[in-house]
């Protein structure tokens, strides 16, 4: 009766731990590249530290970030642009800064470009004139900023190509597998890239985007990049310029300093984890995980770069 009162007791000792276990959550996008990169960032958290950590799909980045500034989420992943348009209010985010929040880690490029089917005849921005492309975007604002910015930098606007109502970038995606677009845009290396490359009759390619300081205004804290053919980069068939961005996670300023010093030091023990789950992260290093980007970190992190060195 005695052993038996012990491993019951042994045995509600263990459930109790792992019901203890604080869960954090991190803000997510349902499918394409953002999720891809909150499950790893996910499993890295919950493998070497002593947090599990959650995704919480959303319709789209700006939702989330509202989450998390406002408390309800602890953690979330944006590029660089987005990220600064909501801190700063501006952009996106026109008049409503998002003034809670903090970057905890700097994560990988990210490189995304305009895709069409490979035979389209369609070879640059400028040839998009009069063709069909998603506009609207309601669940995700982000890519009808960057449809302006990309159309912009080719001196055209949506009122050159025949916009065609989306509520979010999967469903853009659809449309185009369908046949209902004739370009669209998504991440180099990407799961979403994958599946078009063999499900459009021919394939798919992307097309060069033009740079100059008319597209780079539209969008800041981004930059185009030549981006050479490579295994996992489907529809990169000659060197092409893309646009180029860093990937930051980042967190409400409230989130205690030791817990966003565990999370930021699960993510600096996982590099090789981290690089091993997709293409995604092919250019993600540890040396850059707290690159100035003229935003502010959350104390938590800085103090563990600072430990490192990792911090300049």
């Amino acid at each position: 009766m005695f052993f038996k009162t012990r491993l019951a007791a042994a045995v509600l000792l263990a459930a109790s731990t792992v019901a203890d276990a604080q869960v954090l959550s991190i803000g997510s996008t349902k499918g394409g590249a953002v999720a891809q990169l909150s499950n790893a960032v996910s499993s890295a958290v919950s493998t070497k530290s002593e947090y599990q950590m959650r995704p919480q799909a959303m319709a789209g980045t700006q939702q989330y970030i509202s989450g998390a500034d406002l408390g309800r989420i602890e953690f979330g992943i944006s590029n660089a642009m987005q990220y600064y348009m909501a801190t700063s209010g501006t952009g996106m985010s026109e008049g409503t800064a998002h003034e809670n929040l903090r970057i905890v880690a700097t994560l990988t490029p990210f490189v995304q470009g305009v895709i069409v089917a490979a035979n389209s005849d369609i070879h640059s921005m400028a040839d998009l004139k009069g063709k069909r492309v998603p506009a609207q975007y309601t669940a995700s604002p982000l890519f009808r900023t960057f449809w302006d910015g990309f159309l912009a930098g080719a001196g055209l606007s949506m009122n050159d190509v025949v916009p065609v109502p989306v509520a979010s970038l999967p469903k853009s995606w659809a449309a185009f597998k369908q046949g209902d677009l004739d370009a669209v845009i998504a991440a180099a290396g990407s799961a979403a890239v994958r599946e078009m490359d063999a499900t459009v009759s021919g394939g798919i390619r992307f097309i060069s985007l033009d740079e100059n300081d008319v597209l780079l205004g539209w969008l800041p804290k981004t930059e185009i990049r030549s981006v050479d053919p490579a295994t996992g980069f489907n529809g990169i068939l000659a060197p092409t310029n893309l646009h180029a961005y860093d990937t930051v996670l980042f967190a409400n300023k409230d989130v205690p300093e030791n817990v966003v010093y565990a999370v930021a030091k699960a993510l600096v023990d996982s590099e090789a984890e981290l690089k091993a789950s997709g293409p995604l992260w092919k250019g993600y290093q540890t040396a850059r995980i707290a690159t100035d980007h003229g935003l502010n970190y959350h104390p938590g992190a800085m103090k563990l770069y600072k430990e490192l060195d990792l911090a300049k």
